[in-house]
């Protein structure tokens, strides 16, 4: 029997979901403590006005792609896309988490896409992120994506014996 085809939407938040913002990404950050450079804790101790400030600030700020990933209307994923405060014409790419029931179903993939395409759209020449070393699997979808090896490793965060690699992917024609 053929299972149905689940409905993948990748859109941007809008300010007032904060409180769903809020909610998956602190479950992101409980999933997969060792894949964000902030934490679960520092996170959980954010007034709720820090959480509206982000996306009411992405709204307007022409250099914030936030973006949800739902799948028959559940949020179950989320990516934010962000022109580099020293260069206009790079983007970088954080808090990408997609939640243990939708892993395997492309959405990942749907999410950098639609990051990597407000990039191009906004004329920047390269997209950077960085990720855990060990984590092969997100290792895999950012090369697959096209995304190389900057050379960079520094610690997750202060304190942390994690690493985080720096990957970039050429944007320009």
């Amino acid at each position: 029997m053929d299972m149905p085809s689940a409905t993948l939407l990748i859109r941007r938040f809008q300010a007032h979901e904060w409180p769903a913002y809020r909610a998956i990404r602190l479950r992101s950050l409980g999933d997969a403590p060792d894949a964000f450079g902030s934490t679960l804790a520092a996170e959980q101790a954010y007034p709720d006005d820090t959480w509206s400030g982000r996306l009411a600030r992405s709204e307007v700020s022409g250099i914030d792609c936030p973006l949800a990933a739902e799948l028959d209307g559940q949020l179950v994923g989320l990516a934010w896309a962000k022109v580099d405060g020293d260069d206009p014409l790079l983007v970088n790419l954080f808090q990408m988490w997609v939640a243990p029931e939708a892993r395997g179903r492309r959405v990942a993939a749907a999410l950098l896409d639609a990051a990597i395409a407000w990039a191009r759209g906004r004329g920047a020449r390269a997209m950077r992120l960085g990720v855990e070393c060990g984590n092969a699997a997100a290792l895999a979808l950012y090369e697959r994506a096209g995304f190389r090896d900057a050379g960079v490793r520094e610690p997750m965060r202060p304190g942390s014996e994690l690493v985080e690699q720096r990957m970039v992917l050429e944007l320009a024609p």
